[in-house]
């Protein structure tokens, strides 16, 4: 049985933005094939819950050769999304910490599939989060459909 998901999605504008790739980028570092956030659509700093978007198209690193003629966006690219989205909440509360490393999944479940071209929402709950160490739940909906569930730890490098 799927598990609840953090946040109903269907109470959002996603075609909003909050945070744009620019203002993204000056928070995290990622740049070129592994920059894997196109927008933030939601924060709320209260509940520490952040909605991302990966825009996911036929132009991605990945699409050639992971599965030829049938591109499926890899597991370990759809949870280094989630840890950026992750770093990103950290950022926001902790403006001056240094960078988040991703170093911990647990309780990863993949429940469904990432085709390009594709909307790929990622949903985070930060559960603790210090100077030094981030644990959050996280999830993706794409297609209306949770892909994908995990708990992600990230320390401070």
């Amino acid at each position: 049985m799927a598990p609840s998901l953090l946040f109903d999605l269907t109470t959002l504008d996603l075609n909003a933005v909050a945070y744009t790739l620019d203002q993204i980028r000056a928070f995290n570092p990622h740049r070129f094939e592994m920059e894997q956030l196109s927008a933030i659509v939601y924060v709320d700093p209260p509940m520490h819950t952040l909605v991302g978007l990966k825009d996911v198209t036929m132009d991605e690193f990945w699409v050639r050769g992971h599965i030829p003629g049938n591109a499926l966006m890899p597991g370990v690219i759809i949870l280094e999304a989630a840890a950026q989205l992750c770093s990103f909440g950290h950022k926001l509360l902790n403006p001056h910490s240094g960078f988040l490393g991703f170093v911990k999944a647990d309780e990863t479940r993949f429940r469904g599939s990432v085709k390009p071209p594709a909307k790929l929402y990622l949903v985070t709950r930060l559960k603790s989060s210090s100077s030094r160490r981030v644990i959050a739940d996280c999830q993706g909906i794409c297609n209306g459909h949770l892909v994908f569930e995990s708990v992600i730890t990230g320390m401070i490098l």
